[in-house]
């Protein structure tokens, strides 16, 4: 099952082969046990997706905080079917509260072998969907289901693979703290008076109860798309509930409501969920220079939304951690922090800024030699839009770039 980043697989991979989903979990200390008790509620759920076969979940033998949830799919079509639609954000919701980190991947299976064949053995070609390994495969299929207690076998990795040693020592996420965004777009010609109602409202005391409180929210425009980023340490549910309680956050949402293009009501509880949950983005990474480095009172607040062709969201994703890990693990340069968030093709990247860089690339989180060409691939640039020049990052820059409309920081608001 993949449970927390939301986004599609590659479109060139074969959509008739059986899919392999690997998504690796980091977990905030402790909540190991909450997180067991939430797979537990939804694994039933998940097993009754059409298109699903097994998964398995398992922790590391050598961090308790990592596990991997590995999940089979008779194809990628019916896991994108899943992955895109809003009962998969409603289903996996239980779980955000406990997952401080996540990195997801897909492969199509090109071979396998099955187990119970003679000495010689039985490789199935490309797909793995028919022949004689499928007629038998249901039985050991549930003998492997991570549907028994037994599915906590250790593996060695470290569930952010790829992250190097300097990067994972330097570049980190703050403990106890919750990350989420949403998204939604509003009328044509509203932009300014949806400005004017999101940046106008009294903040709400950023004191939640003696284990949550609100740290910031910072809110984006691009065009008529409204980017929320909300920062929380303890319970987002509750930080959320709260906030939600507020007169004067209830009064501003009842006057976005009209300039919405997707119509809302807050009254009903189920329909405000619902809602919430199109609306979320998932967390897909987060990092933080070293300690020290970070120097939060003199950063600026800036925020990209990355026009992400078809299915490439995830791949995309991958690109700007790499560049990130390397640039914020040194502790060197002026990126103090990031943080993706992604739902499909929607893709955003929050950073808080030393100084004032005017260095696109460095912005926009591309290495010329390494990631400028797998980004033009991922990304609908257009023609004018190569990204190994300076012209193509600036025109990059200019579509991607959103503009603040407020920054609500609890040591401000207070």
């Amino acid at each position: 099952m993949d449970t927390l980043v939301h986004s599609s697989a590659n479109p060139t991979a074969d959509t008739t082969s059986k899919l392999r989903v690997l998504l690796m979990l980091e977990l905030h200390e402790g909540s190991e046990q909450r997180f067991l008790e939430a797979y537990e509620r939804i694994r039933h759920q998940v097993a009754a997706v059409p298109g699903h076969l097994r998964d398995q979940l398992c922790q590391s033998i050598e961090d308790p905080t990592q596990w991997l949830i590995t999940s089979e799919w008779e194809g990628s079509s019916q896991y994108l079917a899943w992955v895109d639609s809003p009962e998969h954000q409603v289903m996996v919701q239980p779980l955000h509260g406990c997952v401080r980190g996540t990195r997801s991947l897909r492969f199509a299976v090109a071979r396998e072998t099955d187990l119970r064949a003679d000495a010689a053995g039985s490789v199935i070609s490309k797909g793995g969907a028919g022949g004689k390994a499928k007629a038998g495969a249901p039985g050991k299929a549930k003998a492997k289901s991570g549907t028994s207690d037994k599915v906590k076998a250790g593996v060695g990795d470290r569930a952010k693979a790829g992250v190097g040693e300097k990067a994972r020592a330097g570049a980190s996420a703050a403990p106890g703290v919750v990350r989420c965004a949403l998204t939604f777009t509003v009328k044509p010609g509203s932009e300014a008076e949806v400005a004017r109602i999101l940046a106008g409202y009294k903040s709400p005391a950023a004191r939640v109860n003696a284990t949550t409180s609100l740290r910031r929210t910072s809110v984006f425009m691009l065009g008529n798309r409204v980017v929320r980023a909300i920062e929380v340490e303890g319970d987002l549910r509750a930080a959320l509930r709260h906030v939600a309680e507020q007169p004067q956050v209830r009064a501003a949402e009842e006057l976005l409501n009209p300039h919405l293009e997707e119509a809302r009501d807050l009254n009903d509880s189920e329909a405000a969920r619902a809602f919430f949950m199109r609306s979320s983005l998932a967390e897909a990474y987060h990092l933080e220079a070293p300690a020290g480095k970070s120097a939060k009172a003199s950063t600026q607040r800036r925020a990209l939304l990355y026009p992400v062709r078809h299915g490439c969201g995830e791949s995309a994703a991958t690109v700007l951690q790499r560049h990130d890990e390397r640039v914020i693990g040194s502790g060197s340069g002026p990126i103090a922090s990031s943080s993706v968030f992604l739902r499909g093709e929607i893709l955003v990247r929050v950073l808080d800024l030393r100084g004032d860089p005017d260095d696109p690339a460095l912005i926009l989180g591309i290495d010329r030699k390494e990631s400028a060409a797998r980004l033009s691939r991922l990304l609908a640039v257009g023609e004018d839009g190569a990204l190994d020049t300076d012209e193509g990052l600036r025109h990059l820059l200019a579509s991607a770039e959103t503009t603040l409309v407020t920054d609500r920081r609890a040591d401000r608001d207070a």
